[in-house]
């Protein structure tokens, strides 16, 4: 290994490219898991990638994780050349999860700056006794030494031992213009071949300590010597062509040229070029030996243009270099901050409210002021901060394909540890939301995954007995309407049962005594289960039974603006369905105004605005209004009356009605005046102001003012 070797500047690629490479496996695991067993493809890929995670982990002398993974890889090596046929798929299923359990904790605690301290033997004695089992080996009782810690990462001197048999390969790696960092990537496959190497030389050299041997691979290519008992197809095995390598040219070659290094042919300075000799002399030239041209070579000045073979020890690379090297082209992908992302959103927030201030300045409203090419800049602008805005929310969004993956795996350990046989299927899975909406959404997905595979579906005997098929099922879909995003967790399971989520209801003390159990409808009985400590299930279990989750699900949603909507039937299976914000940054909204204070409301929460009279007024003996619009009957919410408001419109005849639907629910909003549509910037409201219902946020106007945003959903309720 180079001396001063580093691996701080390599520390950020490396988990990168090995969290994508675990989501990956775990998701070609779970794809198979109730196939009989994994495909030629599957295992390639699964090998692949232990034994990529393997080359970088020693790379970065992280022990335990090339332990294991090099453990997995010998199973799956053993999958693909021998082919048994007594191998028990869920029982390899589960040592793969486990393993891939154990890097992603271990990585987890590197990327939080911790130690990867987790201990792999129990893992590897347990895969070892998976290995002997599908070999056929007779397991024996006698007590091993625990696996040794792999420090092959931390030498790389290959000592030449050439015999007869060996083959001599020259290599030439051509990388992507995209690809980072790629010393590191070359110095990935100079590890790789190691394991069949019996010499190797690599040109640039020094590729870990000298960054600037990037750029060199980069326009010249990364160039191997490998002297081995392998065979071509052997090393294509090991090194493919994929998203950081282009190209992969291998040209098997003799000793001699092995040992010349890496002169090229037609330009190399053996035999040079020599237009004032006779052909006698030239022939003379070209008998003499190597040692003597190169001899003769370093007395001579060097002429632009020339190539300097510099000599090197043996098993070290002999470098080829020019008086001016190119200029590599820059790279047309990099890799982004998320924070850097927040920081850049804020910023177009801050220019949306700039843009409204200048916009709706009071000096623009002076009478008889021509403003003509001031409205034609001014909706330029406005078109290119929309267009900008269009791009910001492209880069944000991420599809929900991983979170959906997570939800796979649940199913797979709950049911498993449940004795429940339970396909789950994704539907919809590449729906983009924004990364923050993601992140919120992972937890009450969960606990909603968690709910289906533990309450809905029942024990295999009890659907044999209800006359359903053995194999349960658990849907998740995605999908975007209406500028939401709907994700659905159905099962055909037992369903809800209205009757005792009342007496539960009852007993809580939650019921309305002065209304009948009749009069409430489906949809109320089933929001009961969100509430704090309410729980149908009698027995407690790791999973569910204790009355929390539910609740969680429900606040988590709603602070992001979402809601839950929760349809069943006995017998036959549950529907949850979350509505979510596409993005939490900018929305579209209704400026109203109700006394000297404004209010705005999503545009998407209302279905239209009515003026109305007196008489189309209702009211109850509980002073409860309701307003008559077209034969249908709302209920009307005074804005003014709602937040205590001072000097707003009393007289329904002067003000407006705002028809609000949220999750099918309507209500009417009586405000003073309606101010205009406008481009709204989410704000929330500072921890020091104590929470109210119905409000979710703030934003500024283009007067400078601060107006208060409203919550539908905590309007309806």
């Amino acid at each position: 290994m180079a001396d001063g070797f580093n691996t701080e500047d390599m520390l950020d690629m490396y988990l990168f490219e090995n969290q994508q490479l675990l989501e990956k496996l775990q998701e070609t695991v779970l794809e198979q898991k109730d196939e009989e067993c994994f495909d030629e493809d599957a295992i390639n890929e699964i090998f692949r990638t232990m034994h990529t995670i393997k080359g970088s982990s020693g790379i970065m002398m992280f022990d335990d994780i090339t332990a294991v993974s090099h453990k997995l890889e010998d199973i799956f090596y053993v999958l693909r050349e021998s082919h048994p046929d007594n191998v028990p798929h869920l029982q390899l299923v589960e040592h793969v999860l486990e393993v891939a359990d154990f890097i992603t904790n271990e990585l987890e605690k590197i990327e939080n700056g911790e130690t990867a301290d987790g201990d792999s033997s129990e893992i590897i004695a347990r895969l070892d006794q998976f290995l002997k089992q599908i070999k056929g080996e007779k397991n024996t009782e006698e007590k091993k030494e625990a696996p040794k810690k792999d420090t092959s990462a931390q030498k790389f001197y290959i000592a030449p031992v050439a015999s007869n048999s060996s083959k001599y390969f020259r290599i030439k790696l051509t990388y992507n213009e995209g690809v980072n960092l790629v010393n590191v990537h070359a110095y990935k496959a100079v590890y790789a071949l190691k394991e069949i190497a019996e010499d190797l030389i690599y040109s640039p050299e020094d590729i870990i300590s000298d960054e600037s041997s990037a750029e060199q691979i980069l326009e010249n290519g990364f160039d191997i010597l490998l002297q081995t008992q392998a065979k071509e197809a052997d090393i294509r095995e090991i090194i493919k062509e994929g998203y950081d390598v282009k190209k992969v040219d291998i040209l098997e070659c003799t000793e001699a040229e092995y040992k010349q290094g890496f002169g090229d042919e037609e330009e190399s300075p053996i035999i040079m070029i020599d237009l004032e000799s006779s052909v006698e002399e030239i022939e003379a030239k070209a008998e003499r030996t190597q040692e003597q041209i190169m001899a003769e070579a370093k007395s001579k000045a060097l002429a632009p243009g020339d190539f300097v073979i510099q000599s090197k020890e043996p098993g070290k690379a002999k470098k080829l270099a020019k008086d001016k090297p190119k200029k590599s082209e820059k790279a047309t992908f990099i890799n982004v901050d998320v924070a850097k992302m927040d920081q850049l959103m804020d910023l177009i927030g801050e220019l949306v409210i700039s843009q409204s201030v200048v916009l709706q300045n009071p000096d623009l409203k002076v009478p008889g002021l021509s403003l003509d090419n001031f409205n034609k800049s001014a909706a330029q602008m406005v078109k290119i901060s929309t267009d900008l805005q269009n791009v910001i929310m492209s880069m944000r969004m991420v599809p929900l394909t991983n979170t959906f993956q997570k939800m796979n795996r649940i199913v797979f350990d709950v049911s498993r540890k449940l004795g429940k046989d339970i396909e789950f299927v994704m539907v919809g899975e590449t729906t983009e939301v924004d990364k923050n909406i993601v992140e919120h959404i992972s937890d009450p997905l969960m606990h909603l995954v968690r709910n289906s595979v533990d309450h809905g579906i029942e024990m295999p005997e009890d659907r044999a007995t209800a006359g359903k098929t053995e194999r349960a099922k658990v849907t998740l879909s995605a999908k975007t309407e209406s500028g939401k995003v709907w994700i659905t967790v159905e099962d055909n399971g037992k369903g809800l049962d209205r009757q005792q989520i009342l007496n539960k209801a009852r007993n809580q003390g939650l019921l309305d005594y002065s209304k009948p159990e009749s009069a409430y409808t489906d949809k109320e009985v089933y929001q009961f289960i969100t509430l704090p400590g309410f729980s149908t299930k009698e027995k407690v279990t790791e999973y569910s039974g204790r009355g929390v989750g539910m609740d969680v699900v429900l606040s988590n949603i709603a602070s992001i603006g979402g809601s839950l909507e929760i349809e069943s039937e006995k017998g036959k299976g549950s529907k949850m369905i979350l509505k979510i914000p596409l993005t939490l940054a900018i929305i579209d909204g209704i400026v109203m105004r109700v006394g000297d204070t404004s209010f705005v409301i999503e545009t998407g929460a209302v279905k239209e605005f009515v003026s109305v009279t007196e008489d189309m007024m209702i009211r109850d003996p509980d002073h409860r209004e309701f307003v008559m619009i077209r034969g249908e009957c709302y209920p009307v919410l005074r804005v003014g009356d709602r937040y205590h408001l001072t000097g707003y419109q009393t007289d329904v005849d002067k003000g407006m009605m705002v028809i609000m639907e949220v999750d099918g629910q309507h209500v009417c909003l009586f405000v003073d005046s309606l101010v205009g549509k406008q481009e709204i910037v989410v704000k929330p409201i500072p921890s020091y102001v104590k929470k109210v219902k119905g409000l979710s946020g703030c934003t500024q106007l283009g007067d400078g003012s601060i107006a208060l945003i409203l919550d539908g959903a905590g309007l309806v309720d």
